[in-house]
């Protein structure tokens, strides 16, 4: 049997069930994070409905609250807005014995900011040329740092957006952006590739996710979540994602149909 055919789920319970034997390894995880006092943050990126509250929600779920926490910051106020870039998100990295989820991060700035014009030219070549020495500086400091981009394709985030308008348990996701990301679909795609491009790095690498397919995509993040923390009671075996659903961004990906256009 293929890697590829052992991590798809069969059906709706093979799903369940392979979801909960990896929910299991999180609290592994987590003991062991509290246990030596560790510290981890995990970037989440990604179009509108790629999927990054599903994957935050099943990583969460059986978590303990008091040293896990999600953050996903609103629209910046005035006063954040004359404050260094940055500071905004210094609040809410983890402390040692937590682990903080941020749905969208900094890289706000390299995606909606820069496409929709919230941003000028001078503040996204400065975030550009400070983004790494930031990271380094966290990870300098103890922090584990995890970058996934998730990433689907024009058509499935079309009938996502759509879902979200009739589905009333769904609406309050839809925002302003929403209504015109099909629209500057591109434009979304040139500033992902000049993100990846300009801020995919050793220390802090980026991790794409094939996300069309929501289910593989949980499960395989927490797989690769897994295979890249060091924690002595986790099952080898189960700490395997599918290379062809998450792997490290390289430039060749953006040619050969492995990131969607």
């Amino acid at each position: 049997m293929s890697q590829k055919t052992k991590n798809k789920p069969s059906g709706t319970k093979g799903y369940k069930k392979n979801l909960r034997t990896l929910q299991i390894e999180l609290v592994k995880l987590q003991r062991h994070l509290i246990k030596n006092n560790l510290q981890i943050l995990i970037l989440f990126e990604g179009r509108d409905a790629a999927g990054k509250d599903g994957v935050i929600k099943r990583i969460t779920e059986h978590l303990s609250p008091r040293e896990t926490r999600v953050v996903a910051l609103g629209k910046p106020s005035d006063r954040d807005r004359r404050s260094w870039y940055f500071q905004r998100y210094i609040p809410h990295l983890p402390p040692t014995e937590e682990m903080v989820l941020m749905n969208r991060s900094w890289y706000n700035r390299a995606g909606v900011e820069r496409v929709m014009g919230y941003c000028t030219d001078t503040e996204y070549e400065e975030f550009m040329r400070s983004v790494l020495p930031f990271e380094h500086m966290l990870v300098d400091s103890g922090i584990q740092l995890f970058k996934y981009y998730l990433d689907i394709s024009k058509e499935e985030q079309k009938r996502r957006l759509k879902d979200r308008r009739v589905d009333p348990l769904k609406q309050w996701k839809i925002s302003p952006v929403d209504k015109v990301a099909i629209k500057h679909w591109n434009d979304y795609s040139a500033a992902r590739n000049q993100m990846f491009a300009r801020t995919h790095n050793q220390i802090t690498p980026w991790y794409v996710v094939r996300a069309d397919n929501k289910k593989q995509a949980r499960l395989n993040v927490i797989r690769h979540l897994m295979s890249l923390v060091d924690c002595p009671e986790k099952d080898e075996h189960a700490a395997t994602p599918d290379p062809d659903i998450v792997f490290t961004f390289n430039p060749k990906h953006l040619d050969n149909g492995r990131i969607a256009p």
